[in-house]
């Protein structure tokens, strides 16, 4: 899935992904955006805006700043620097001109816009009782763009299913390669249907809004036909309310690990649904290093683990027992 799934990524019009960034950009940070190349930009994974700072994107894993004509350099000296007034001027439009409205979403540190892009912030973190509350004089911005890669889950579906059942999955990989991703994908296939067998009713619970990228309640990624979206709740909550709720035949959440999340787990299979889920790791045996995930691999929850390397390369698929499935190199894609 590397070099392919680098070529999907980048499939989506670069023009298309601007102008939904530059709405949000202010005039003079969005005539930078409009003169980058778009075969450039179609592989632009962030757009980082710091004050005083240059113009810096992020394209496939390379760091690039981006000059006054809009040309990508490597060189920093050379990029056009970014103003305090572009950073207030981002905010204005982020929060729709109404921060105190915005100040519930930013304590998360981020904002999920249109198109289902992300913008973090960073600043001055104001807490109470040992929480954030909100963030205050803010410096930096970073649009992180979201590439949804249909299709990209074709060479691992077979792995992961039995006549037409979806199994209990869960999906391994260091951060920032691909295990999101791929799970997006799987759930759209499962909802849509997928070798020959009908779609199943499956329940998201994205509690960082990065499976689905809801924008005011509606998913702005391809999620499926049969799929609800609880967004921006958290996964343990999320995953009960689901269950008793929208009568799911699948449940799927991203990057589980806490206590809480195996409690719902363990509810969750105990119910008869299926779930497919991601955890941060390079392998099983780093999974089995965490005592939470290690309860459950012991308990054989899962009965496929998915482990990805580098930038979507699947490393290896494990059966329940942790055994290696044989031509599992090949459900790269």
């Amino acid at each position: 899935m590397s070099a392919q799934y680098a070529a999907k990524a980048a499939a989506p019009g670069g023009g298309d992904i601007k102008r939904q960034i530059a709405q949000y950009t202010g005039e003079r940070i969005s005539s930078l955006i409009d003169k980058i190349p778009d075969n450039f930009f179609q592989g632009v994974t962030q757009l980082r805006l710091r004050a005083d700072k240059p113009f810096c994107v992020t394209h496939g894993v390379t760091d690039f700043f981006i000059d006054g004509g809009g040309r990508p350099v490597r060189d920093a000296r050379e990029g056009a620097a970014v103003r305090q007034c572009d950073i207030a001027r981002i905010m204005e439009l982020v929060s729709s001109y109404s921060m105190y409205a915005f100040e519930d979403e930013l304590k998360n540190g981020y904002k999920t816009i249109q198109g289902g892009h992300r913008v973090g912030v960073t600043g001055y973190a104001v807490t109470e009782n040992g929480a954030v509350k909100t963030i205050k004089n803010i410096s930096g911005i970073n649009f992180r763009i979201t590439h949804e890669i249909k299709g990209c889950a074709d060479g691992v579906m077979p792995y992961i299913t039995k006549d037409g059942r979806l199994r209990h999955t869960l999906l391994i990989s260091p951060p920032g390669c691909g295990k999101t991703t791929l799970l997006r994908d799987i759930i759209r296939q499962a909802s849509d249907g997928f070798g020959g067998a009908g779609g199943q009713a499956v329940a998201v619970a994205d509690e960082r809004g990065e499976i689905a990228g809801c924008f005011q309640g509606v998913p702005q990624n391809d999620v499926g036909v049969n799929t609800d979206v609880l967004d921006g709740c958290p996964k343990a909550s999320g995953m009960l309310m689901l269950l008793r709720g929208m009568s799911p035949r699948i449940i799927a959440a991203d990057e589980i690990g806490r206590r809480e999340d195996i409690d719902a787990i363990e509810d969750i299979i105990n119910a008869g649904i299926t779930l497919i889920c991601t955890a941060h790791g390079g392998s099983l045996e780093d999974l089995r290093k965490r005592a939470a995930l290690k309860g459950l691999l012991d308990k054989g929850v899962f009965e496929r683990f998915v482990v990805i390397g580098g930038l979507g390369r699947i490393t290896g698929i494990y059966d329940g027992q942790g055994k290696n499935l044989p031509g599992a190199a090949n459900a790269s894609s």
